[in-house]
């Protein structure tokens, strides 16, 4: 009776997949950048303005256009006035940004992050706010800001006006990353201090605030002229 035949060799344990998804637990990576505004943003940054609005419940005092926010927010060079920092947001890595309305340098260079989700996130209106043609970029939050001055520093600073990221992508630390950037510039600059306000009904904000180090300085209060008010003031006879 002839030898049994010798079993086959094993097959090969195939090697393991490198990928994103093995590389973190939290298996979904959203492609992040930090850019400068241009003018050609002014439709995003309105709509964004809007939903800040309607967030805070305050769209009864929301009275900006593109019209005006195109004629008031980009007279100046950024840093030295009125600066606008979009947050985009991506499926893929970005490319290199080239700022479409000038061919110097720009003053800023993007700021690229990668954040790891657990589950993939769903943009009900990725479309209207869609960066490029393509659709794959998608503006997601804004940093508005300008310089002041402290006199008790001797040193200038920056004012955040408004800080924002829409709803689908909060408390995945995009509000930490748009800080971080007016922060790192005012360092690079030599400036004192960053300030900003919080509604007092928004705990979720001063928590994440109070965690990142910022003093909520209830004391202060502040003071506003506005409309009939500042008109009346400013035309008295004093």
């Amino acid at each position: 009776m002839a030898a049994a035949a010798p079993p086959p060799p094993p097959a090969p344990v195939p090697e393991p997949s490198m990928t994103l998804e093995d590389t973190d637990s939290r298996n979904h990576p959203l492609f992040s950048r930090i850019r400068l505004a241009t003018p050609a943003d002014v439709p995003h940054i309105h709509k964004l303005i809007h939903q800040m609005a309607v967030f805070e419940k305050l769209t009864h005092l929301f009275s900006a256009t593109e019209s005006s926010l195109a004629a008031t927010l980009f007279n100046s060079p950024p840093f030295t006035s009125f600066t606008v920092l979009l947050l985009e947001v991506s499926p893929s890595p970005f490319a290199p940004f080239h700022s479409p309305s000038s061919s110097s340098p720009s003053p800023y260079s993007p700021v690229d992050r990668v954040v790891y989700l657990d589950l993939p996130l769903d943009d009900p209106d990725r479309e209207t706010f869609a960066s490029d043609e393509t659709h794959d970029v998608t503006v997601a939050g804004f940093v508005l800001f300008f310089p002041n001055y402290s006199t008790f520093l001797a040193k200038p600073g920056f004012y955040i006006e408004d800080i924002f990221v829409r709803e689908c992508y909060r408390r995945k630390g995009f509000g930490r990353i748009l800080l971080s950037a007016v922060a790192k510039q005012a360092v690079k600059m030599g400036y004192g201090r960053v300030e900003w306000i919080v509604l007092d009904w928004n705990v979720n904000a001063i928590k994440f605030y109070e965690e990142m180090g910022a003093k909520v300085l209830s004391e202060w209060r502040i003071c506003r002229l506005t409309g009939d008010a500042l008109d009346a003031y400013g035309n008295a006879n004093i």
